[in-house]
């Protein structure tokens, strides 16, 4: 086992060194996101008083105003939240759609199904649990064409009801790829060529400074994220974001909190400090995260899975898809990841019910957050083709060392030779 260890190891350095122009590239990108949010910062005129904590109510908090004026100067939008209050991407995207639907509204995803844990949301699986199908907002969404939007019954499916189109850039778990900027901003001209004042939505999860472009720089009118992802930078312990247009985040502030009180009131808790160090350090950290997952594609390609994208393929988000094809290759790979973590890395994960997802699912996250997804993690659904996802990375080296962990553990199955 040794010497397979050892081969496994060369074999990740050899594919590091091709690796070298797409580092370069990745490289390119962190420095040109690092300048966006320096300048951010210094237009807002970050001070050292703004990390002091607030309590209570959380009135007249400076620091918090500061912070969420970067937010708002990096995506070119009117307004930010930047709370410690939203849970997770899941209720960052809640507060939206309650805060822009009334009765009687359509919701429209046009990426096809959104991610499971929005199913609850929408009133997918039956009434009675405050679900949007609760309040008679009706749903909809359109499968993709070949991975891509399709146009005509997009078209078909506007209609007068139709007050958000949603619109998800990340794959989740399914196998479609993930929707770049320039992919996005040609569905928000399409959609708001045939109806103008529809609000058009974005989950941004997973792809901030992933190019050099955000969604809100084309039209979006709001969009949201979860801070223990990209943006955190590792230093956010909760909390989410959303960005738009001031009137709507209005409306979603009163949904947050409550009517009359929106986004005046809220409590940091000394949180601030670690939201503006995260923040800053994001684009950096954002690259080592993508450094590391261009090189499990290389070496997992050159093992004969299939992989999405590919090592040579422009990325949007930070996930890196695999094909196992084996339900104890999949496995296999998880626990790989997590023997490598700096937390729980002696805790043997195995696969196990998970709300808001119908099959069992593996999750290896020996993370210092505890679901932070920037952080180097592993899951999948024990599904047909057993579909692994890896995403995060404080470090490159970390990675780096966890992928030939993974690799060795999937040898010791006997399936991998």
């Amino acid at each position: 086992m040794e010497r397979s260890r050892a081969a496994l190891t060369r074999l990740v350095n050899e594919a590091e060194q091709r690796l070298q122009p797409v580092y370069l590239r990745i490289a390119e990108r962190v420095e040109y996101n690092q300048k966006r949010v320096l300048q951010a910062f210094q237009d807002a005129n970050v001070q050292e008083h703004h990390f002091h904590e607030s309590t209570g109510y959380g009135y007249d908090d400076s620091g918090r105003d500061a912070l969420e004026a970067v937010y708002a100067r990096v995506f070119h939008t009117e307004a930010a939240i930047v709370r410690p209050h939203i849970t997770s991407g899941t209720h960052a995207i809640a507060a939206c759609l309650f805060g822009i639907l009334r009765p009687g509204d359509k919701l429209l995803y046009i990426t096809g199904k959104p991610y499971d844990t929005l199913e609850d949301v929408i009133g997918s699986h039956g009434g009675g649990n405050g679900s949007l199908a609760d309040f008679n907002i009706g749903y909809e969404h359109v499968p993709l064409k070949h991975n891509a939007p399709d146009w005509e019954r997009i078209a078909s499916r506007l209609d007068d009801k139709t007050k958000c189109v949603a619109i998800q850039r990340s794959r989740g778990y399914s196998r479609r790829p993930s929707f770049t900027v320039q992919e996005i901003a040609d569905m928000v001209q399409f959609v708001k060529g045939i109806k103008r004042d529809v609000v058009v939505f974005v989950d941004n999860c997973y792809g901030e400074f992933v190019e050099t472009a955000e969604p809100t720089e084309h039209g979006v009118d709001i969009m949201a994220g979860s801070l223990i992802k990209n943006p955190g930078g590792g230093f956010a312990k909760s909390g989410g974001y959303i960005v738009g247009k001031e009137s709507l985040l209005e409306q979603v502030g009163g949904r947050l909190t409550a009517p009359g009180v929106s986004t005046e009131g809220g409590a940091m808790y000394g949180y601030t400090r670690d939201y503006f160090q995260g923040f800053f350090v994001a684009p950096h950290v954002v690259g080592e995260a993508l450094k590391g997952a261009v090189l499990a594609a290389s070496v997992l390609e050159e093992l004969g899975f299939r992989t999405s994208p590919k090592w040579n393929e422009d990325r949007t988000d930070v996930i890196q898809q695999i094909d196992f094809e084996s339900p104890e290759l999949l496995i296999a790979f998880c626990q790989g990841i997590q023997a490598a973590s700096p937390v729980d890395s002696r805790v043997l994960p195995e696969p196990g019910p998970m709300p808001g997802y119908e099959v069992p699912v593996i999750m290896a996250a020996g993370t210092f957050v505890q679901g932070a997804s920037i952080e180097l993690s592993a899951d999948g659904p024990l599904r047909p083709p057993y579909t692994g996802f890896m995403q995060g990375g404080l470090t490159y080296s970390h990675v780096k060392i966890a992928l030939i962990s993974a690799l060795d553990r999937m040898m010791s199955t006997g399936l991998l030779l």
